[in-house]
């Protein structure tokens, strides 16, 4: 299995809705928005996503099939990481693999990094490329499980 990064293609777009409207998929991550329910929202925000120079964005190829994506987003001093893997990948190495390419592409420090406290797939992934949990406690709305959860943060420096 060859785990790879590219720049994001616009077939990717539909990929990663097919990927990201998985209730499963949703109920891991949690914290889901708006866009992540509605077609034109999504397309919009992937719109929006793709056009700024700010955003660190690709899609993560399992040898030639899109598996998700990975980037980076935010000011310098609050930067943060976020990957979406289609369910199909999981527990294979794929968003590890991931997430190491998209860190040492962005060489910004410290990355930021929130995961909902019950995802111990994603909080391992997250450890494992050195972030360390540097907050408990908080409290948010899921909206993927209609109720509010405990939600970790965590930073690479």
């Amino acid at each position: 299995m060859r785990i790879t990064l590219r720049e994001v293609a616009d077939s990717d777009v539909d990929v990663f809705w097919t990927h990201m409207s998985e209730p499963a998929a949703q109920w891991m991550a949690a914290v889901t928005r708006e866009y992540h329910y509605d077609r034109g929202r999504f397309d919009a925000h992937w719109a929006t996503v793709r056009s700024d120079p700010a955003v660190t964005v690709r899609t993560v190829l399992v040898d030639e099939a899109v598996a998700g994506h990975a980037a980076a987003f935010g000011p310098p001093d609050e930067r943060e990481v976020t990957y979406w893997i289609a369910s199909a990948y999981w527990g294979r190495g794929v968003a590890g693999a991931a997430l190491r390419g998209l860190v040492a592409l962005e060489r910004t420090r410290p990355l930021h990094a929130h995961v909902a406290a019950d995802n111990a797939g994603s909080l391992r992934v997250l450890e494992k490329c050195g972030f360390t949990v540097t907050g408990r406690g908080q409290r948010i709305f899921a909206r993927a499980r209609g109720e509010k959860i405990e939600e970790l943060s965590l930073t690479l420096e």
